[in-house]
């Protein structure tokens, strides 16, 4: 099955890890590509960006609706072989999920980024604490995981994803990236196949962040992953889920650039080495 990547390399010798990123639920690779690949580029960092099947410009659409959660782990198991070395591996919400079942089995990474993540215990919680705080949203976005991009609007959108100050022009634009997605793995993730990685099973640098605006997961939730993990933890302020395409973006990356030339390259070759 051909997956799509987009990939963007810096002008001179690219660092020694790779970076690879995945998107969350609804979306494809292009919304790394924004402003994140670019930026990690000019920061010397081959980075890349992977559709799962069924998304973007991957194969696999007329079988959205059939696709497991292993079936996500397995297309990020083969874009990770694609690298010259074991990525660093970045996942947004759903992404973030994608990552923690691929660790389960294969400790084959630089390090790993949950961004505004599904936590260990899956999308109970997550779906608890918007029923209850946001329970109007709660239900436009159950309707618009059931019909699909057709009953959604870019108001919605805003109220989902983004700041209240996000530009109008943007939204239209992210708007064009929305697509249905399977609601198997949203089962998947809702308990049939839950999250058998143990914290003790890891021996790569882990961050865990989250926006303080995000209706979606939690400041709350984002802090029970961190301490789950033992992991650093950042909250970002005047945020909201959809991190790596607010107008803000660049506090994400470059904290995350930080993190990156203090908890990964600085480890010895022997412990990178997995």
């Amino acid at each position: 099955m051909h997956l799509d990547m987009i990939s963007r390399y810096p002008e001179t010798t690219p660092k020694p890890i790779p970076l690879l990123f995945v998107h969350g639920s609804f979306s494809d690779a292009r919304i790394w590509d924004e402003s994140f690949l670019p930026f990690f580029a000019r920061n010397g960092y081959e980075a890349h960006a992977i559709s799962l099947r069924g998304h973007g410009c991957s194969e696999g659409h007329e079988h959205l609706h059939t696709w497991r959660l292993a079936d996500y782990v397995a297309d990020l198991t083969k874009a990770a072989t694609l690298m010259p070395q074991p990525p660093l591996l970045v996942g947004h919400s759903m992404g973030g999920m994608v990552i923690q079942k691929y660790l389960e089995t294969s400790p084959e990474a630089a390090g790993a980024v949950l961004m505004a993540s599904v936590p260990p215990q899956g999308l109970l919680p997550v779906n608890l604490h918007m029923a209850m705080r946001h329970p109007f949203l709660f239900q436009q976005m159950v309707l618009f995981s059931l019909l699909g991009p057709s009953y959604g609007s870019i108001d919605m959108m805003r109220r989902l994803l983004f700041s209240p100050d996000m530009p109008s022009a943007k939204l239209r634009k992210y708007f064009d990236y929305v697509q249905a997605e399977s609601q198997v793995v949203a089962l998947d993730m809702m308990g049939l196949n839950p999250l058998r990685l143990k914290p003790e099973q890891l021996q790569i640098p882990l961050l865990v962040l989250g926006a303080q605006q995000d209706t979606f997961v939690s400041p709350a939730l984002v802090r029970d992953t961190a301490r789950f993990y033992r992991a650093e933890c950042h909250i970002f302020q005047s945020m909201a889920h959809a991190m790596m395409l607010e107008s803000n973006w660049q506090e994400v990356a470059e904290y995350l650039l930080g993190w990156l030339e203090r908890a990964v390259e600085t480890r010895p070759e022997a412990e990178m080495a997995v």
